[in-house]
């Protein structure tokens, strides 16, 4: 297997090229390191005013500015086109986290696309953060401790089951899938309990719940083997 492009032993940040905030991104850019830019994100890292530790994808969005300004050394170029930037980076990143601006909002196609690289890459947790929602796979086992009434919605991206316990709505006994029973615009009614047979499912959030989501998804006790 090729060597990763980058390997930390914390969380990273990765930053997209779609919409971003500048706020939330500023907040990010301090919080966490390395910082990744997905080919065009490298301009909205640095309009913050830091440089990206690395920059993957096929570069068809970088700037002529973003380019000049980051060492040679850091710009990895992917050439193919079978895979999005996001699947380029996400497979290319070793670390217990990603946390991922930039791939939620303006175009609802690249949104999808990045979920179901989330399925693709099952083995690689990683939170995409949007302006109002946050969004992850759901890993074999998950506990959330979020407040009363919080929404929490799951969306199955490929047919699969599991149990809850805390929701208004349990799952237990249901079997999920794209084109059968969903289930968005759940409920919380305690500690939340979520544990699922494979990956498949998508864990949606309100972005309060960003820090709750972010320290579940590095604390959860199991996860899923990569695909072939």
């Amino acid at each position: 297997m090729k060597d990763p492009i980058v390997h930390s032993e914390s969380p990273v940040l990765l930053v997209g090229g779609g919409e971003t905030h500048p706020n939330a991104l500023i907040s990010a850019l301090s919080a966490f390191s390395p910082v990744i830019a997905a080919d065009g994100g490298a301009d909205a890292i640095l309009q913050c005013g830091h440089v990206p530790d690395a920059v993957i994808g096929d570069l068809d969005s970088l700037s002529a500015e973003a380019r000049a300004a980051i060492p040679g050394p850091a710009i990895h170029r992917i050439a193919e086109q079978d895979s999005t930037d996001f699947d380029k980076c996400l497979r290319n990143i070793v670390a217990p986290l990603v946390v991922a601006h930039g791939f939620l909002g303006r175009r609802l196609d690249h949104q999808l696309a990045a979920m179901s690289v989330l399925v693709r890459r099952p083995d690689r947790r990683c939170l995409l953060v949007g302006a109002q929602d946050v969004v992850a796979l759901a890993p074999p086992r998950l506990r959330l401790d979020l407040p009363q009434n919080s929404r929490l919605s799951l969306f199955p991206l490929a047919q699969v089951a599991g149990r809850s316990a805390g929701l208004r709505w349990p799952i237990d006994g249901l079997t999920f899938h794209p084109d059968g029973v969903i289930g968005t615009s759940n409920a919380v009614t305690g500690p939340v309990s979520l544990e699922f047979e494979k990956p498949g499912m998508i864990v949606i959030l309100p972005i309060a719940a960003e820090p709750v989501f972010r320290t579940a998804l590095l604390t959860a006790p199991a996860t899923w083997p990569a695909r072939a």
